[in-house]
């Protein structure tokens, strides 16, 4: 078969010609109608899926078989054909009678037969994509249906380089824990059509590396005690964006409304009249213990969990420790790192066990993550000893325990999804001292 010649059809308000009332013909009719054509189907009987299609100006239905001649008269006019009936010579008939008119045939039944074919297609926005595979249609679908699902996940670029200047808008994308697979599919999508990117320090450096070269990175910088932008100059910084119509993207770590000042970030928007979406992330809290088998929550051990943020903005503020120690189940800290030795004493002081199990999760979630493990009584020591540093999450109480328990239960076999590629873990011995 010689190559084909790939063409798009403008056929809105142009006649095009369905012979065929099956299943078949439905699914070229859809296509036709779509593409904005006006159809005629001829078939002495439609299915039932056909029939509720057919709407005077825009799909008419001659109601009997296709006639030789009804090209040069009552289908007159036609651009192009589809030869869709269950009849392979009915369908050869109308080819040949098409090619004698210089009109484009579709054959149904026939590819290398046809005058012309219809594509696996897939459609995103004003995207159109036309996928060929020779004379194998399934695996034409198999590709289209690969190609659809990178659209719609924004791992192909769709971002317009030229648009239509319009109003801007602001969306606080949840980045997730550490792993860039980890975002969501409309996060990846609206960072792929960004125009600008205010991003975190928390905030998963990977998929700036997917950004067009034209997009702008601002680097926000915040962390604990080391802000390169106040809230406020970011707050200015979206209003102003979005409002010289730019696409601007808030790229947080985590989830935008868990500890990642969204909430203050969505109020200025709205505050000025800017529209802003709020896009969820999956957060560190949950994901980045459960990278390293720990679950938040487990049958007889612990029925809830309480997150709590290590760092507070007003000077003398503190966790009610109170509170916190007399808590049923698993406390999980976010920016607790430095804060580590004091929270604790807190605990301790409060009555929390000293033999309870703590878990420090470096980097959760990336290829380099690290566990430290101890006891509320050693595991400050047992940190600093070994360099632990930001960013971590610090897991307290009896579901550390898991991690280990379903460590030696899988042991020798292929490593759990969430095990995999851990750089390192430590266990408590008797002691609570790290052990490796």
């Amino acid at each position: 078969m010689s190559p084909r010649y790939p063409l798009l059809l403008d056929l809105a308000g142009r006649r095009a010609v369905v012979v065929g009332g099956g299943p078949v013909a439905v699914r070229r009719v859809g296509g036709l109608l779509d593409a904005g054509a006006v159809v005629t189907v001829v078939a002495p009987a439609l299915c039932e899926d056909l029939a509720v299609l057919v709407e005077p100006g825009r799909v008419d239905w001659l109601a009997r078989e296709y006639s030789p001649g009804d090209l040069d008269g009552d289908l007159a006019g036609a651009r192009v054909v589809q030869a869709a009936t269950d009849d392979a010579e009915t369908n050869a008939a109308v080819a040949a009678e098409a090619e004698a008119a210089g009109i484009w045939c579709v054959r149904a039944d026939d590819a290398e037969r046809s005058a012309a074919w219809t594509p696996a297609t897939v459609r995103f926005d004003d995207v159109t994509v036309a996928v060929s595979a020779g004379r194998d249609p399934r695996r034409a679908r198999r590709l289209k249906d690969r190609i659809a699902t990178w659209l719609q996940s924004g791992e192909l670029p769709l971002r317009r380089v030229r648009r239509t200047p319009g109003a801007g808008h602001v969306a606080l994308v949840g980045g997730g824990p550490g792993d860039p697979g980890l975002i969501t599919v409309r996060g990846r999508r609206l960072l792929a059509d960004a125009d600008v990117v205010v991003v975190d320090r928390l905030a998963p450096r990977a998929l700036l590396d997917e950004l067009d070269a034209e997009v702008e990175v601002v680097e926000a910088g915040k962390g604990p005690r080391a802000h390169a932008l106040t809230q406020l100059e970011i707050n200015d910084l979206l209003v102003a964006r979005a409002k010289a119509g730019q696409r601007v993207v808030r790229l947080k770590g985590g989830d935008p409304f868990v500890f990642g000042r969204g909430a203050e970030e969505a109020l200025a928007c709205a505050q000025a009249g800017v529209t802003c979406e709020v896009v969820p992330g999956v957060t560190s809290a949950v994901a980045v213990p459960e990278s390293v088998g720990i679950p938040v929550t487990h049958r007889a051990v612990a029925r809830q969990f309480t997150v709590v943020s290590a760092h507070y903005a007003r000077a003398g503020e503190t966790p009610d420790w109170a509170g916190l120690a007399a808590t049923e189940g698993t406390l999980v800290f976010l920016m607790g790192v430095g804060q580590l030795p004091t929270l604790t004493e807190g605990l301790l002081r409060n009555g929390r066990p000293a033999t309870t199990p703590v878990a420090v999760v470096e980097r959760g979630t990336l290829p380099d993550r690290r566990t430290t493990t101890g006891t509320l009584a050693t595991i400050a020591e047992v940190a600093a000893a070994r360099g632990v540093r930001s960013p971590a999450v610090i897991v307290v109480g009896d579901v550390v325990d898991v991690a280990a328990e379903l460590a030696a239960l899988t042991a020798g076999a292929a490593e759990p999804a969430g095990l995999a590629g851990s750089a390192e873990s430590t266990d408590r011995d008797a002691e609570g001292n790290a052990d490796g």
